[in-house]
């Protein structure tokens, strides 16, 4: 303490003499240092750097405008390459909201902030697609195995179909819905619909609970997978519903209607579609005509035969 109130002092006193030699000197109030009039005095920061956010900044705006001429073009992979940057907790977090929707709570804001992914739905497509594929087949292997005379023959088709029926809804309705919700911009002022992208997110993030709804189909219990796919429909719709609301809900009663509708009709299609051609009822088997040889007892006698005799 006695070295600081020394140092302290001393610089008074040493700052006093010399504005008593110099008294046409002035003091600047940013640092203590002395300075004639007629000059004019540079303040200087404790951290001893003068200019440096300046330069740093400088620096930021030099490196942005940089990125921007070198943006890839449209047509080159690093163009697409940003669409696939997220990490684990990323998707994790997308998938949780997806999963959990609640009134208030938009999809769009509160998960994707304005950097939608395609790793996301790119995966969870491929996924459902295979899933349901397998179960599919598996669904026929074990029909086979408590009825023995049902025939199972491998349907590798159903990857095909799966594959083209998911990813086509995913690409399609999202691009159909953005265009309309583009051309009801211009009919009416209102808040901006998202982006292709974020629309073409949301739907595959929308998707991921009929992941595990398709392997709980294998119960082979009609009510039970109908409660499953009831629920999985519920959830996947309302995460939709909860997400486009914000969009549609200054437009009219009736639009906004019927493209919820819309939006929910066409998701409740594609879940039932895909439980009745992939998990479809197995057809009855027919069991044998009895043959009226072998009903008939060896004891009895043969049924007499009616002759006709013409006189």
């Amino acid at each position: 303490m006695a070295a600081a109130d020394e140092l302290a002092f001393h610089e008074f006193e040493e700052a006093s003499d010399l504005l008593a030699e110099t008294p046409d000197a002035a003091t600047t109030s940013g640092s203590n240092q002395l300075t004639p009039q007629g000059h004019v005095a540079v303040a200087v920061d404790s951290g001893g750097s003068y200019g440096a956010e300046e330069e740093v900044e400088e620096s930021d705006r030099t490196a942005l405008l940089q990125e921007e001429k070198q943006q890839p073009g449209f047509w080159t992979f690093g163009y697409y390459q940003s669409f696939f940057d997220v990490d684990t907790s990323q998707v994790l977090d997308r998938i949780r909201g997806s999963l959990l929707p609640r009134p208030g709570h938009n999809f769009v804001r509160h998960h994707l902030r304005n950097r939608p992914d395609l790793y996301g739905p790119f995966w969870i497509c491929a996924t459902l697609a295979f899933v349901l594929a397998v179960t599919g087949n598996l669904t026929l292997v074990l029909a086979q195995r408590r009825d023995p005379s049902i025939h199972y023959s491998p349907q590798f088709h159903k990857v095909t179909v799966a594959g083209v029926t998911i990813y086509c809804y995913v690409w399609l309705v999202p691009l159909a819905l953005w265009a309309f919700l583009r051309w009801r911009k211009g009919v009416r002022e209102r808040m901006g619909p998202y982006t292709f992208l974020e629309t073409v997110c949301v739907y595959g993030y929308s998707l991921f609970v009929f992941i595990p709804t398709v392997v709980l189909w294998l119960i082979p219990v009609p009510w039970l997978q109908w409660l499953f796919g009831g629920l999985a429909l519920a959830l996947s719709a309302a995460s939709l519903v909860f997400t486009l609301w914000p969009v549609v809900r200054e437009d009219t009663r009736l639009v906004a209607a019927v493209l919820l509708s819309t939006v929910v009709l066409l998701h409740a299609l594609l879940a039932v579609g895909c439980k009745f051609y992939f998990f479809q009822p197995l057809p009855l088997a027919h069991p044998a005509p009895p043959t009226q040889a072998a009903s008939l007892s060896p004891d009895l006698p043969p049924p007499p035969t009616s002759s006709a005799h013409t006189t």
